[in-house]
């Protein structure tokens, strides 16, 4: 039986995108430019996205996406199409918007299992000027973004639950079953503020992360900052930095499934040696993941991450990364991303830096991130600028608050 959320529940998750998520929590302002990219299933989302942001003053600029495309694009698209880059369009495109609702809805997500997956990654290489084009506006401060989910049956089935079930973790995980959502975004937001604050005021060389499954060490690096990303992805429960990806050594299993490029990694293990993913194995989709990390720099860490259990919203998995990145569960989770980082990890001003400087500081650049999802039990020890070493993270939660 199909099942979509209320209209009030819809208003509600809008309201969320484009009144919160976007502009660092204060929102849209009037006279602002917003894309609302929606896949074409999720049009009741797209009208109340469109109607919110009227609200609020902004010119809505509507992306409807056809779903099911991808498969005959890839399957016929030769050398030249798949890297096509309209690079005057995506110029004027990044010139005229000052934020993007991005939603994740995909009906079909096996579609691409057996396409060559070297074609998806050479598709994706080629927009890598446009993603750049908008991290460097977003790291002047001109530019804000968000991405969210609508639920589909075949993820719901994927995970054993109805879609109605599904789309209840949605409801939950984005507060939209609370009279007033952004309230309760704006209160989140400051609890994880308040353990970010904590860790960033610790002068910490490096992390261990040990538990059965992992053997970690990753170090900062200098001007690193913890982020907590409550006003972009929504939902957001995650503490993150980017280390110095020349820092990181050891090894580490994941027990939760990588769905990418409409393929499912499953069992994923990396051994990383002087930075580098020096060996990778996974029970299921090898072929994918051998090919994701012989991208530039795809075989370094760009991002570490861990949500508290008492933060996270989301009680099951939900076979997108969104939502599994973000789980809550008995431990908590731990999720490391290969390939890019993140700048605004930076203490500084980020628009400042040369791309020299941020190599210097081993800030990874790649047009690659992946993120990989452990939800088994681990301890995090912060080793300080002294050498002594305190327990940051133990038993799903950051000890400290």
């Amino acid at each position: 039986m199909s099942y979509q959320p209320p209209q009030d529940v819809l208003d509600k998750y809008a309201d969320v995108l484009v009144n919160f998520a976007l502009g660092d929590e204060f929102g849209i302002k009037p006279g602002d430019v917003v894309q609302l990219a929606v896949p074409d299933i999720a049009k009741p989302l797209a009208l109340a996205l469109q109607n919110a942001v009227l609200k609020s003053g902004g010119h809505p600029d509507v992306k409807l996406l056809p779903t099911g495309f991808d498969k005959d694009f890839f399957t016929y698209a030769n050398d030249q199409q798949l890297t096509f880059f309209p690079e005057e369009i995506s110029r004027a495109r990044v010139k005229i918007l000052d934020h993007m609702v991005s939603i994740a809805g995909e009906p079909h997500p096996y579609d691409l299992s057996e396409i060559d997956s070297q074609k998806i990654i050479q598709s994706r290489d080629s927009k890598t000027q446009y993603r750049q084009w908008l991290f460097e506006k977003e790291n002047q401060g001109h530019f804000t973004w968000t991405i969210a989910l609508w639920g589909v049956q075949a993820k719901a089935d994927i995970v054993g639950l109805t879609l109605e079930e599904y789309w209840q973790q949605i409801i939950s995980a984005c507060f939209l079953d609370q009279e007033d959502p952004v309230a309760e975004w704006k209160a989140l937001k400051k609890n994880q503020e308040k353990i970010r604050d904590s860790l960033n005021a610790l002068d910490i060389k490096y992390l261990l992360v040990k538990g059965a499954d992992m053997d970690l060490k990753v170090t900062l690096g200098p001007e690193r900052a913890w982020k907590g990303g409550a006003d972009r992805n929504i939902p957001s429960f995650e503490i993150f930095t980017s280390p110095d990806w020349r820092g990181v050594e050891g090894w580490v299993k994941f027990n939760q499934p990588l769905y990418r490029y409409g393929n499912v990694i499953q069992d994923i293990e990396l051994k990383i040696d002087n930075g580098h993913v020096v060996h990778a194995t996974a029970k299921q989709g090898q072929n994918l993941l051998t090919q994701m990390l012989k991208s530039k720099n795809a075989d370094k860490i760009g991002e570490f991450s861990l949500t508290d259990n008492r933060l996270s919203r989301i009680t099951h998995v939900m076979a997108e990364t969104l939502y599994d990145e973000n789980i809550g569960g008995p431990f908590g989770n731990t999720h490391i991303a290969i390939g890019m980082a993140y700048k605004d990890c930076y203490r500084g001003n980020p628009a400042l830096l040369t791309p020299e400087q941020w190599e210097e500081l081993g800030y990874n650049d790649s047009p690659e991130h992946s993120d990989m999802v452990s939800t088994t039990d681990r301890t995090v020890i912060a080793v300080l600028a002294d050498n002594s070493e305190i327990v940051i993270y133990k038993d799903g939660r950051f000890t400290f608050v």
